[in-house]
Formats: structure tokens, C-alpha cells, sequence
């Protein structure tokens, strides 16, 4: 009889499936006999932990008891365990992370209780360790089994989706594009680490060293004169950053401070910005937003410090993330312990910093290792895992952002040794990134970018025993600290710690009732300072200013601290004001820039849009910038900072695949996160093909 080729391809089809069943078999024994020598050791090692009874058994016995412990607790992590989690969404982030442990013990419990013998006992706090050892060396078997088994390897990723799409239509052909923000790390930055071997997948791409083809194309950016994340990333994702002025500013009409990192601040921001830009995001159509201030319109959404403001529902408890993480115990247990590494690897860093005399240097003791852990660790796992899935899951568009390398640059300095090991990490993820994007069900395009760099230099405080402040209450005539107290840290990741924990980041003071003589509110925001008098319910103009406190403006104007300052003017509309009397009408700024000619080319517009703003304050205060060494002087205790102009911060970057049309044309320069936004929407809409209607004339000079 001759096979026909049907049959011979279902003999085939059989085959396969056969060797893959027996492939996981294996593995599953092999995880199982590797769990069960660890149980054994551990039995050995530990004095609260045995696997016989009190009248002694033989080895056999023991064994057998080792086996079934491993076996069963095994069984238990892969049925039980995602049920646990489910039930636990609506517990903080960091609760969850810690109950992890307490939780796995408990099924290790559980499964020498199931034993029929009886044999094995454990002490409580004993279980815990147990577990977590377990757990880590199974995780580590089966990832060496699967490492060169694509199936295996595929389903290994395919544990990090949230499975949306099992039941939905079939994924479209068309590529997907994920877009992954490194907060804070400026293009000079990026290259400089890429020269040095730190960042060897973005060497790769770029073509650096390889001999091989480009991948990708760098391109620098110029942000608005808020250079930081609430108004860079709300404009990239909404396409608006209309009346941002800073990262926090006081608001006459409302009689409130305005935060960017604070949950309600960033949903009225998204509201205003929608509004102002007419539609509902970036990421409307099929989007993930991961680890973000803003939704950019995803439907989807982790980490997003917009929606942490709302009622718990399952809209808001960032499901897609932390289930698909914490599902698998092995990875909480993976992600707690590089937590504590990082810990300790923050305090042996800041104690060798204190030892050693270091210059600048700012305080990072209280909360911060733990914070800093959360943004290099916690935070890191949880969005690539989410991004993985989402990929996985053939999402149209994911915007993700990755805020470690700020929020230790921030303290350690933007090229400290202790920010490029964080570089380094990065990498890492954007190779993992990569690496799941050729197991995707639909073909993806990479595109890195960040919304702002940093600048160094010490803190106004350090260098002139003040702050900003002081120096304010000093030019009203008002009694001024003996000690300078330190201001309030922008860091984004300190807000997202307290949203995951559901601690509220409400800041003191938000509402201000006006008395008849009321002090000014004093704000910072990196190198950028705000002064508004809140018993005014308008603008006050430089006239108003000089009539009520006559040395104000001088006392600021000529302070060696300061660069230079924009206030209202009821004769020229808007003036920018330096030292030595230095006062150059807005409109006059291109002929004659005065003091703001240290902070380059852009600097004269960034300034005029910002004058514009509904809720500019009274008194916009830059700090000085040496061209030389690129340093600012930040109003906050931050050694590399970001907010205002001067230096690196202003200058971030954009890698996109060559497969993009080039963001801008040649000679051009791209300026401002509304004009990313609309590059990222036109590289888009070249990915799905064209669209009806067509794009405005606007949107193609894009």
C-alpha cells in the first residue's frame, strides 16, 4: 500500500507533536529530580527542616519523601499559585512582592502535609527560605533545559501575556511597533556609553564596531524649556504639553500646586492635553501604556500613574503587569532577591561616596535604596515582562518607560560609574526585548527614545548655604532661615513607589487661601524655579513686582546663582531680566539674546512659548549654566538634574529602524515632544499602510 502525502504529512505533524511531548516530559522530570536533590540538601543544611520522622527512616524512605514534597509543591506552584495572585490584584504592588514569600512557604507547607508518610516537617520561617530556594533552582533548570528549544523557549515567554488575544480576531500581518523610553539618558550619554562597550545592542544597531549593516538611525531631539518627564511624555503620547511650565507650579485659579508625578495631577494633565490636541493619544487604536505618567489612550494599562488616582476597579489594578509577573513564583522570588542585591549595592555605593570625599554629592540615606531598588529592579521586571506580553499578544503599539538610569543618575550623577552600570541593565532588557520580538506572532519595529537627559553640576543650596527660596523671602524683606532646609526631589520613581504601595503623593500645602500680605510660593523644578504670589489672582507684571517688593527682581536678577528670569511686562508684554540690569523685551531676543545667549540656539523661543501659558508664574527663574562644563546648578538635592535650560538635559534622542522614514529632513532640527509626537505618529501610520482620511498638510510637514 503507498502512503499518499497526506498521510505522510500527518505521520509528520504526529511525530513532532510526539517529540515535544516527550521534550517536556523530560524537562518536567529532570526540573522535578534537580527540586528534589535541592530538598535534600536544604533538609541537610537546615536545622528546622527534615524529611523523616522522629524514630528515623531509612534513605529509601527519605527519598521518597524528598520526591513526593518536590513533586507536589511543584504541582501546587503551577495550579495554585496564579489563582492566589488573581485573587490578590487588588493588593499594592510592593505588598504583593513581599507576600510572595510568606505565600510560597505556605505551599511548601501544604505540599509535606499531603504527604501520606508524614515524614516531613518544616518550621514556618524555615518554609519560606525553602521555597524561595526551590522555586529559584527550578526556574533556573527549566530555563537551562529550554535554552535551545525554540518551542520550549516560546512558551517560556508566552507565560509573561495575559493571553487577551487567545479569543480574539487573528493578529494582523502588519508590524507592530514598540516604543521604550530610557528616562532620562541624554544622547550624549547614550553614545558616549555605547563607545565604551557598556550598551553592545545599541552598538549593534547603530553598526558601531560590528562591520555589519545598521539596523537603526540616531537622531538627536530639543525639548521645550520643561525638560522632564511630565511634559515630554505628555507631549509624545498626546500630542500636547500646552501650559506645562515646569514639573510643579502653582495655579492661581484653582489655588493648587500641580504636580506631574502626582496621580491627580497626571489625570487632569491627560484631560487638559486631549482637550488642547483633539484626540485621545498615541496608543488609542490597540495601545499598551507600561510604566508611564500618562495612558497615551491605551486600552491596556500597568504601572500608569494617571489611573492610580481612580476608584480600584478592573480598569485600574494593572493586571496585565503584575499578574503576568507575579503569576509565576519563581520570577517574584527572582525579582525580591536582585531587590535586596540592590539595596545593598546602593549603600556600599553611597558609603564608599561618603568615605571618599565625594564632590558633588547629595544624601541617600532614609527611604531612598529602597527606592532606588524599586526603579532599577521591581519597576524594570514588571514593564519588560508586561511589554513581552504584550508583544506576545500581537499589541498594535506599546509605549514603555524605564525610569532606573534617572533616578539614580539623579543622585550619583548622569555619568557616574554607579549610572552606567545601570546602562549596562538596560541593555540587557533591550536585548531580551529584542530576542522576544522574533517569537512574536506578527513582526515588530523597536524604537528607543528618551524625554530629556540630565545636566550635572552641584545644587544651589551646596554652593551657597541658601535655596532659592531664601534668596526669594530675602529680596521681599522677609525673615530668612538661619539653616537652608532642603527642597522636595522631582524624581519620578519616588511617586511611583507610593502609587504602588496606594500611599496617597499628595504634597503639604497644595491649597493656599490669600491673606492681605501673603509670602510667594516658591517651586522647584530641577534647575527651574517658580515664583507666584498667590493672594494676586492674576499674573503680576514686572511693575506690579518692582511696586510691592522693590529689590525682589535685583536681588535675583544679579545673584551669581541665577542665569536669568522671564516675568510679564506691562510695556513690552514679556521680559527676560540678568544681571547688571539686563532687561531684553521677548520679541527682541533673536537680535540680541542678553543672558540667555550661555544657553544656545532654541533658547530664545522655548522661552516665548512658555511665556504664553495660561499658568506661567509670576517670577520663571533659570539657574546659572557653564557652556564649558555643561553644568547647572539645580534647586533641588540632585547632582544631575533636569527641568529647566542648559546643558544635556535639553538634549535627548531618538533611535528609530531604518525601515522609518527619516524624522526629519536633512538640516532640520527636531525640537519639542508635540513635534515627536507627531514623527511617531506618521512612522505609524506608515506601518498599517495608508489611511482614510489622509493626514493634513500639517501632519505630513511632520
Amino acid at each position: 500500500m503507498v502512503a499518499t502525502g497526506r498521510d505522510v504529512r500527518w505521520r509528520g505533524v504526529r511525530g513532532v507533536r510526539w517529540r515535544r511531548v516527550a521534550s517536556q516530559v523530560g524537562r518536567s522530570v529532570a526540573v522535578w529530580a534537580v527540586s528534589t536533590l535541592t530538598m535534600l540538601v536544604l533538609a541537610g543544611i537546615l536545622p528546622d527542616f527534615r524529611l523523616r520522622s522522629a524514630d528515623g527512616d531509612s534513605a529509601t524512605d527519605i527519598a521518597v519523601t524528598a520526591a513526593f514534597g518536590a513533586g507536589a509543591f511543584g504541582l501546587l506552584s503551577a495550579v495554585v499559585w496564579p489563582l492566589l495572585v488573581r485573587l490578590l490584584l487588588l493588593v499594592p504592588a510592593l505588598v504583593l512582592g513581599l507576600l510572595v514569600f510568606f505565600l510560597n512557604g505556605a505551599l511548601l507547607l501544604l505540599a509535606l502535609r499531603l504527604d501520606p508518610g508524614e515524614r516531613g516537617t518544616v518550621a514556618p520561617e524555615t518554609a519560606v527560605v525553602v521555597a524561595a530556594v526551590m522555586s529559584a533552582v527550578a526556574s533556573a533548570t527549566g530555563a537551562a533545559l529550554a535554552v535551545r528549544d525554540d518551542d520550549a523557549y516560546r512558551r517560556r515567554l508566552y507565560r509573561l501575556s495575559d493571553r487577551r488575544r487567545r479569543s480574539g480576531p487573528p493578529c494582523p500581518a502588519s508590524p507592530g511597533t514598540v516604543f521604550l523610553q530610557l528616562d532620562g539618558v541624554g544622547h550624549d550619554v547614550l553614545l558616549d556609553a555605547v563607545g565604551k562597550g557598556l550598551m553592545p545592542t545599541v552598538a549593534r544597531w547603530l553598526d558601531i564596531g560590528d562591520g555589519g549593516r545598521p539596523t537603526h538611525r540616531l537622531t538627536p531631539w530639543r525639548t521645550d524649556w520643561s525638560s522632564q518627564t511630565g511634559a515630554s511624555q505628555l507631549g509624545i503620547l498626546h500630542g500636547s504639553n500646552h501650559d506645562v511650565p515646569a514639573f510643579r507650579w502653582y495655579e492661581k485659579d484653582t489655588r493648587e500646586v500641580v504636580v506631574c508625578n502626582r496621580p491627580t495631577s497626571a489625570a487632569e494633565l491627560q484631560r487638559r492635553a486631549v482637550g488642547y490636541a483633539g484626540h485621545g493619544g498615541l496608543l488609542t487604536v490597540d495601545g499598551a501604556s507600561r510604566g508611564n505618567l500618562f495612558s497615551g489612550g491605551a486600552e491596556q494599562q500597568a504601572l500608569v500613574l494617571s489611573i492610580a488616582a481612580r476608584r480600584r476597579s478592573r480598569e485600574n489594578r494593572s493586571r496585565a503587569g503584575y499578574f503576568a509577573y507575579f503569576s509565576d513564583p519563581a520570577n517574584a522570588v527572582r525579582t525580591a532577591l536582585s531587590f535586596v542585591a540592590e539595596v545593598g549595592r546602593e549603600i556600599g555605593q553611597s558609603t564608599r561616596a561618603r568615605l571618599g570625599k565625594q564632590r558633588p554629592r547629595v544624601s541617600r540615606g532614609g527611604l531612598y535604596p529602597l527606592v532606588r531598588a524599586f526603579a532599577t529592579v521591581v519597576e524594570r521586571d514588571v514593564v519588560v515582562a508586561a511589554v513581552t506580553g504584550d508583544m506576545l499578544a500581537g499589541r498594535t503599539a506599546v509605549y514603555a518607560d524605564l525610569v532606573a538610569y534617572d533616578e539614580v543618575a539623579h543622585h550619583s550623577g548622569p555619568a557616574s560609574r554607579d549610572a552606567q552600570k545601570v546602562l549596562e541593565r538596560l541593555d540587557r532588557s533591550l536585548a531580551l526585548i529584542e530576542n522576544v520580538a522574533e517569537h512574536a506572532p506578527r513582526p515588530y519595529r523597536l524604537v528607543v527614545l528618551s524625554d530629556h537627559g540630565q545636566s550635572p553640576g552641584e545644587t544651589f543650596r551646596s554652593r551657597y548655604g541658601l535655596t532659592l527660596g531664601d534668596l526669594v523671602r530675602a529680596g521681599c524683606g522677609l525673615p530668612v532661615p538661619r539653616r537652608a532646609e532642603r527642597t522636595r526631589s522631582g524624581a519620578e520613581a519616588r511617586a511611583a513607589v507610593r502609587a504602588a504601595l496606594r500611599i496617597p503623593v499628595e504634597e503639604g500645602g497644595e491649597r493656599h487661601r490669600p491673606t492681605r500680605r501673603s509670602e510667594p510660593i516658591v517651586l522647584a523644578s530641577g534647575n527651574l524655579g517658580l515664583v507666584s504670589f498667590p493672594d494676586v489672582t492674576h499674573r503680576m507684571s514686572k511693575e506690579e513686582i518692582d511696586a510691592r517688593h522693590p529689590a525682589l527682581l535685583p536681588t535675583l536678577a544679579n545673584h551669581p546663582g541665577i542665569g536669568f528670569l522671564l516675568v510679564r511686562s506691562d510695556e513690552h508684554g514679556g521680559v527676560v531680566l540678568g544681571a547688571y540690569g539686563a532687561e531684553i523685551p521677548l520679541a527682541d531676543l533673536d537680535d540680541n539674546p542678553g543672558p540667555l545667549a550661555p544657553f544656545g540656539p532654541g533658547a530664545a523661543d522655548a522661552v516665548r512659548r512658555t511665556h504664553s501659558f495660561p499658568h506661567t508664574a509670576d517670577i520663571m527663574v533659570n539657574s546659572f549654566h557653564d557652556p564649558a562644563d555643561g553644568e547647572v546648578l539645580a534647586f533641588e538635592e540632585q547632582i544631575g538634574s533636569h527641568g529647566g535650560l542648559g546643558g544635556a538635559q535639553g538634549r535627548p534622542f531618538l533611535l528609530s529602524p531604518l525601515g522609518f522614514s527619516a524624522p526629519v529632513d536633512e538640516g532640520e532640527e527636531l525640537v519639542g515632544a508635540e513635534h515627536v509626537h507627531r514623527v511617531l505618529r506618521r512612522w505609524m501610520r506608515e506601518s498599517d499602510g495608508p489611511q482614510v482620511p489622509l493626514e493634513s498638510s500639517e501632519e505630513r510637514a511632520a
